[in-house]
């Protein structure tokens, strides 16, 4: 059995770690660790696990964490999470990152873009970015694994065939998101209240959102040409989801049949990727709770608009780590993905 630990346990995507863990057959749970004070065991932050997981919790001391763990998933916020990975990979633990820490291999880039210095460039080079459907023979090797950004999850799975296939120009890419609250994380904040967020629809950060970066960084390496993308993330008033309409103008016609095709040939071997072959379009419902991503297509003019959906909690966050791990020990890769 494979020892798992999940540092910053209390959080949103750490409940759901938790979920999917308990159904799998080839690990046991081993640490939670946290940085809120006191003493207090995982089911009396996460009710629903009373009686099932009730570990618990341990403070999160750089000099006395535990090292006979196999692999962990740190859930902790950006600039944080880069002060404990270093401390694991030297104790030969490996790592998924859900932070943004090691998503880039640029330092500058991730300076520029989370304006703070980073502390461990030595191991931007070694982290493999953690989207199984385009870098799955990297993963199986990797000791840190950076868990991508929902956002991107569901944009760069959208886009994918089209820019290895060269289909689309990739400096005009505008793509139109939307998220449910979760998306936000479990701190507190004005922006995330009840009064604030129901009956009510905003986009934020336009133009400036740090998922941005991180789609054009993925995007340029799939299609081997710089890609330029316009990003606009809006909040909607429900617990989870993500819905992305995504518009690229084409290098040549084409129908939307001839599009379906290369979708499905370049997703044939994947297990959670769903492509639309009717008329039916993506919904949230229908990949909440699951690690699917479903893409439908629509050619309009010169345009092919992807709409792709995804949970953000889970195939974008918690599942894709979870996948990501049965990459890297070899395991079945839906294991405790499958209801």
């Amino acid at each position: 059995m494979v020892k798992v630990g999940i540092i910053g346990a209390t959080a949103y995507t750490s409940l759901e770690i938790v979920k999917i863990l308990l159904r799998h057959p080839d690990v046991e749970i081993s640490y939670l660790g946290t940085r809120r004070e006191g003493d207090f065991k995982i089911s009396d932050i996460f009710p629903a696990l009373e009686n099932t997981l009730d570990m618990p919790c341990s403070q999160m001391v750089l000099d006395d964490l535990p090292k006979d763990l196999d692999i962990v998933f740190v859930a902790l916020p950006p600039v944080i999470a880069m002060q404990y990975v270093p401390v694991f990979l030297n104790a030969g633990i490996r790592v998924v990152d859900l932070s943004a820490d090691y998503r880039f291999q640029e330092k500058s880039t991730y300076e520029k873009w989370y304006d703070t210095k980073h502390t461990d460039p030595s191991n931007l080079d070694k982290a493999v970015y953690g989207l199984p459907e385009i870098f799955r023979e990297k993963i199986k090797k990797a000791n840190l694994v950076a868990n991508p950004g929902c956002y991107p999850t569901s944009a760069i799975i959208g886009l994918a065939p089209l820019i290895s296939n060269g289909y689309v120009h990739t400096d005009d890419i505008i793509i139109d998101a939307k998220s449910g609250i979760s998306g936000r994380g479990r701190e507190p904040k004005e922006g995330t209240h009840y009064c604030e967020c129901n009956e009510n629809i905003e986009a934020y950060n336009v133009g400036e959102h740090r998922h941005m970066p991180e789609i054009e960084n993925i995007l340029s390496l799939i299609g081997k040409s710089e890609a330029k993308v316009y990003f606009t993330p809006h909040l909607i008033p429900m617990n989870r989801g993500i819905l992305c309409t995504t518009y690229a103008k084409t290098k040549k016609k084409g129908s939307r049949e001839e599009i379906i095709t290369m979708y499905n040939d370049f997703y044939s071997k994947e297990p959670f990727v769903r492509v639309k072959k009717d008329d039916k379009l993506p919904k949230t419902k229908d990949v909440a709770n699951t690690n699917f991503c479903e893409i439908a297509i629509r050619v309009v003019d010169e345009r092919v608009i992807i709409l792709s959906s995804i949970d953000n909690l889970i195939k974008g966050a918690a599942g894709q780590a979870v996948q990501n791990m049965n990459i890297m020990y070899g395991f079945k890769e839906t294991s405790g993905l499958m209801f």
